[in-house]
């Protein structure tokens, strides 16, 4: 399987005035995001996995402020990049450009709305919102075999949605915290 992380801003899809008034310096998580493409452009897919993984163990296990400049440099020394490549991404407003390029791309050819949004085969297959689980699988098979019920739901044209209440309480010290 070959993955190539794209970004989605909830900040863009949740304002609520013309984009010429979106102040990309003070959206939520939008200094994440536009890090998130320099390290792509950078560094590579792997390297953007990378990065996302780090970055949410700081804020949802370690409770860490995703709009503060430590947390991002700090995600992406966990994950073995360049701390400055936070500022080289806010000094260039091609990383502006890409994130909104990318955001309106999605939500447009896919009618995406949140994330996690997978696209499958292409930047022409379908898509799908989720899925939403609250916590990873507990072993090699069973996510194979989430990933494979996923992709075929995806993949079968008369699928829009399944929908539950949690069953069980997602194993996240951000989660814990809420209660």
């Amino acid at each position: 399987m070959e993955v190539e992380w794209g970004v989605f801003s909830l900040a863009i899809i949740n304002f609520g005035k013309p984009m010429e008034e979106f102040e990309p310096d003070r959206g939520r998580g939008v200094k994440a995001l536009r890090t998130a493409i320099a390290v792509r452009d950078r560094f590579g897919n792997e390297a953007m996995a990378d990065y996302y993984a780090a970055i949410g163990n700081r804020i949802f296990d370690g409770l860490q402020d995703y709009q503060d400049d430590a947390t991002i440099v700090a995600a992406l020394t966990d994950a073995g990049l360049d701390e400055a490549t936070l500022s080289d991404a806010l000094a260039d407003p091609a990383t502006w450009e890409k994130l909104l390029a990318e955001h309106t791309w999605l939500t447009g050819s896919t009618r995406s709305f949140g994330v996690p949004t997978i696209q499958l085969d292409g930047p022409n297959g379908p898509a799908t919102f989720g899925p939403v689980i609250s916590n990873p699988p507990d072993s090699d098979a069973d996510a194979l075999a989430l990933w494979h019920h996923t992709a075929w739901l995806t993949r079968y044209e008369n699928f829009s949605e399944l929908k539950r209440e949690r069953t069980v309480d997602p194993d996240l010290e951000a989660w814990r915290a809420r209660q």
